[in-house]
């Protein structure tokens, strides 16, 4: 582990190299799950203020759990995340004619400037509390298997890879000195 600013990074988040094969999983992490994603509460404001505009793209039967639960709920471990359908879908996950995945919030974010929740973003990279402060780790899942070896094929670092949405959370103060320390970590290993 790194401690970057108020952060405990994952040497797997320097280390990891991947890249999101969408030719060849379509977005299944949207589809493939038991667990909705991690919402924050402004987040879920952001989201229910779209909700006319999303209501109508959605599917009837994700248009029903949100009016049965709501558009989100606690998971076992007592955190909020976005609801799911079936017991995997996101409810804001949709399927084009070609198979492929996609999520109706990113759809709009060109006209609402709201991109999807944070934790959607950051996939594979997972927030947790460690003690004070936040831990920055790598969530390895099986269905990701086809982004693990494309961007072992590019040569590309998961932090690399997730530059926008670390930014996008933590500023680019913090990813400079991210990309700083997995340089002198990097050369350190090199030296070994």
């Amino acid at each position: 582990m790194f401690i970057i600013g108020d952060t405990l990074v994952s040497l797997d988040v320097l280390e990891k190299e991947f890249c999101c094969d969408l030719d060849k999983c379509r977005g299944c992490c949207c589809i493939e799950g038991d667990a909705g994603c991690p919402v924050t509460d402004e987040e879920l404001k952001r989201i229910e203020q779209l909700l006319p505009e999303l209501l109508p793209q959605m599917t009837p039967e994700a248009r029903e759990v949100v009016a049965q639960q709501g558009l989100s709920y606690l998971d076992p471990s007592g955190e909020r995340v976005l609801s799911i359908v079936n017991g995997k879908d996101c409810v804001f996950a949709r399927t084009d004619h070609n198979g492929w995945c996609y999520c109706l919030i990113e759809k709009m974010s060109k006209d609402t400037h709201f991109k999807k929740p944070i934790s959607c973003h950051l996939y594979p990279v997972r927030l947790t509390q460690v003690g004070d402060r936040v831990g920055v780790e790598y969530h390895r899942w099986d269905i990701c298997h086809c982004a693990r070896m494309l961007g072992k094929k590019k040569h590309i670092p998961l932090y690399q890879f997730l530059k926008e949405p670390l930014i996008r959370h933590f500023g680019e103060e913090w990813y400079n000195e991210l990309e700083l320390t997995a340089k002198e970590w990097k050369k350190q290993c090199e030296q070994k």
